[in-house]
């Protein structure tokens, strides 16, 4: 009996003390008061803080609505607008002005005020209202659609309250952040969350690594900063994911070590003068890392080199896979614009590849990129008749062919263009070419980094692998307009 008493009293005391440990903690869903300092920091920087207006004139006569960036401001005063219109039929045909509102903030006491690009979109006249009310005449200084930056300049006749950029790397998941903009017009707003994620790929652009928050951030946030508690902008707040239109905890910015380069550039130029190695580039899938020994699957894999472009000159090649760029890490395959965007045009930077299962560095001296909507595709559409079957030759699923003259004219394949031509795709095949973006009309023009001139080549290349115990062959595969990308493709 004493020992199941003293046991007993042994387990009480235990409890107890669990209980006192329980009682000096928050329950659990309770909500977590956040850090002092916001208020500290939200009256540091909220005069640097600015409210954007903007003015287009429209012409009432037309009868659709106007090519908008996703999210605009002005998207929902041209629905109101036209829907407002066709209500009334054409008895009004006089121009009108929209307005619309945003965000931004000052980074020179000089009077220089970053935003969103989308903010100002087409506006023909631009205003800026300080946090004290006063409203100023607002001039374009640059912009840059491709990550959806803009600088404006305003004249005062004191310096401006500025605000500074903190470094945006440094930033951990779970850190406090501060977004302060004009959502829905109310004015100078303050909001508080924290980071949820980093280098979001949100499909919205070329460079896109946006900063993740539950900051709430709402229509007319848009251009706004998002400050570390040290008040620093480490971001710039762009876009959110919402099916209403208002905040549900899923917002983006822009974070600040992407905008700083291209601020710089905009205050210098007027414009964004973007690094450019002239290479098309893939994904470095499972099984072309598998083809290629690479383990684990990283870098950047080269589908195509520009004739023009520094890389070719520097003896960067189809298959290579680009793992380190001007010392910096290539982990996949979007890290790789985002780095030479961001390299000064006409430095010398060492290329680290990947070849052959060998690392290899390359010196390239960087080119600007031009800005252009045309983009080379890696894929090509063609309508032609197949080639007769007396001509091919089947294996792993595909009918190849000689290129002869004649097959040349069937499927618009240029002369400088050589290698093994593709006429027939089996979609019934096990792991299929088609899948593989395989399509008649195109050629074959390395397997494994060997080229191939005709169809006998392909089949004792491929045989040559299989009897080393390879599972995948990389092929090189051209359109029939030299356009070359990359497939992996399985010899089982």
């Amino acid at each position: 009996m004493s020992r199941h008493l003293s046991g007993f009293s042994g387990r009480s005391f235990a409890i107890a003390a669990l209980a006192a440990t329980i009682a000096a903690v928050p329950a659990f869903g309770a909500a977590a008061p956040g850090p002092e300092s916001i208020a500290d920091v939200s009256e540091q920087v909220i005069d640097a803080v600015v409210n954007i207006s903007t003015s287009q004139k429209v012409d009432a006569r037309l009868g659709n609505m106007p090519d908008l960036p996703p999210g605009s401001p002005m998207e929902e005063f041209f629905e109101e607008f036209f829907k407002n219109r066709r209500g009334q039929g054409d008895q009004d045909h006089a121009p009108h002005r929209i307005n619309s509102l945003g965000s931004g903030f000052i980074i020179d006491p000089s009077g220089l005020v970053v935003t969103n690009n989308h903010v100002i979109g087409d506006a023909d006249q631009i205003s800026v209202k300080l946090n004290d009310g006063t409203e100023l005449p607002a001039q374009l200084v640059g912009r840059d659609s491709k990550i959806d930056l803009a600088l404006l300049r305003v004249h005062y006749d004191k310096p401006l309250k500025a605000v500074k950029f903190g470094d945006s790397d440094k930033l951990r998941l779970g850190e406090w952040v501060i977004a302060i903009g004009n959502p829905f017009s109310l004015g100078g707003t303050v909001t508080a969350g924290i980071v949820s994620a980093r280098n979001r790929d949100i499909k919205s652009g070329p460079y896109d690594n946006y900063i993740q928050t539950d900051a709430a951030i709402n229509r007319g946030n848009s251009g706004g900063p998002l400050f570390n508690l040290n008040g620093e902008v480490v971001g710039i707040n762009t876009a959110i994911i919402s099916p209403s239109g208002g905040s549900i905890g899923i917002g983006f910015a822009l974070p600040s070590n992407s905008a700083v380069a291209v601020i710089d550039q905009l205050r210098q130029f007027g414009e964004m003068r973007r690094g450019w190695l002239g290479v098309r580039i893939q994904e470095v899938t499972p099984d072309i890392a598998e083809s290629l020994s690479i383990k684990p699957p990283r870098g950047a894999l080269v589908a195509g080199v520009d004739d023009r472009g520094p890389a070719k000159p520097a003896g960067i090649e189809p298959g290579d896979v680009v793992v380190k760029f001007d010392g910096r890490d290539v982990k996949e395959m979007h890290d790789l614009p985002r780095i030479v965007a961001d390299t000064p045009v006409g430095k010398e930077v060492d290329v680290v590849v990947i070849r052959k299962g060998k690392e290899e560095t390359h010196a390239v001296k960087i080119g600007r990129l031009q800005d252009t909507d045309k983009q080379a595709s890696a894929n090509s559409d063609k309508d032609a008749a197949p080639a007769p079957k007396t001509a091919v030759q089947k294996t792993l699923g595909l009918e190849l062919s000689s290129l002869t003259d004649e097959m040349r004219k069937k499927f618009k394949v240029r002369d400088t263009v050589k290698g093994v031509l593709v006429t027939g795709v089996d979609p019934g095949a096990v792991q299929s070419a088609a899948d593989k973006r395989l399509s008649p009309g195109d050629v074959i023009v390395e397997v494994q980094y060997q080229s191939v001139g005709n169809p006998e080549d392909l089949k004792s290349r491929i045989d040559s692998l299989r009897s080393q115990g390879k599972k995948i062959a990389m092929l090189l595969v051209a359109n029939g307009d030299g356009v070359t990308h990359i497939v992996a493709l399985n010899l089982q």
